[in-house]
């Protein structure tokens, strides 16, 4: 019998498509270490993988993503994980083939980075929405990289500053998601999606996306050393632990 600990992130292929799954249902699909590392490591086998044309990102449940994994940061500091988030968005927007979100439910904090890394971000029109940091003393800082990048300036000060909880359908408007359909049409587009990406020639594609791309990446290469540095002295301060500790214990 193994003790390894069960698998958070699956991966399948069908139709061109790798399908990576987020299912961490204890922790709301948190970006743990382990979360974050098997999702490196199967959008890495994407990418090496010849029979695959676009990847697609989900959740096993309705909860796309909550963010950092509070207990982790709260425990153990959170400098190497705000480097990995860096990275894995990174990672996300120089992938050769395309990204596709796509979120049923609730996306919060980091997991709203990993949508605005992505090149097609599909969400259901209800779902919710919350770049939540601000309350907790901490700030959108390694996210930013991406989110600042997507979201129209108006509605990055509003959400960012307020913190509150807006939709999927203002998430479209707000320039974060590509596009917000009704719940029941969810599967359905991102379906119609993924197959007319898969069409692409791979030269085509991988040449394409570092267009687009390209001021995202300088972006992201020109900020994030600062950003990470931001995000661990502000985990590691006295506002942030005892906010973030307040929140744990409401939460049990």
């Amino acid at each position: 019998m193994s003790d390894a600990p069960a698998e958070l992130v699956h991966y399948a292929v069908a139709d061109a498509v790798a399908t990576i799954t987020l299912d961490s249902p204890a922790n709301r699909n948190a970006l743990s270490r382990q979360l974050v590392t098997e999702l490196f490591a199967h959008l890495e086998r994407a990418a090496a993988d010849a029979d695959v044309r676009v990847v697609l990102v989900e959740s096993s449940g309705k909860v796309f993503c909550s963010g950092a994994d509070l207990t982790e940061a709260s425990t153990e500091g959170m400098e190497a994980g705000t480097r990995r988030i860096v990275d894995l968005q990174r990672l996300i927007a120089t992938l050769d083939k395309p990204v596709v979100t796509k979120n049923l439910g609730a996306v919060r904090a980091g997991g709203i980075g990993i949508v605005a890394a992505a090149d097609v971000a599909i969400s259901a029109e209800d779902a919710t929405f919350a770049l939540t940091e601000v309350k907790l003393g901490l700030a959108a800082a390694i996210i930013s990289l991406t989110v600042h990048h997507r979201m129209n300036p108006r509605a990055a000060a509003l959400t960012t500053l307020g913190g509150e909880v807006f939709s999927g359908a203002e998430a479209a408007a707000y320039g974060l998601v590509t596009k917000a359909v009704p719940a029941e049409r969810l599967d359905e587009e991102v379906a119609a999606t993924c197959a007319s990406l898969a069409t692409g020639a791979p030269q085509g594609l991988r040449e394409s996306k570092r267009i687009l791309n390209r001021d995202l990446v300088a972006r992201i290469d020109a900020l994030g050393e600062e950003m990470a540095t931001t995000s661990t002295r502000l985990f590691a301060s006295d506002e942030a632990r005892e906010a973030m500790t307040a929140f744990l214990s409401r939460k049990k």
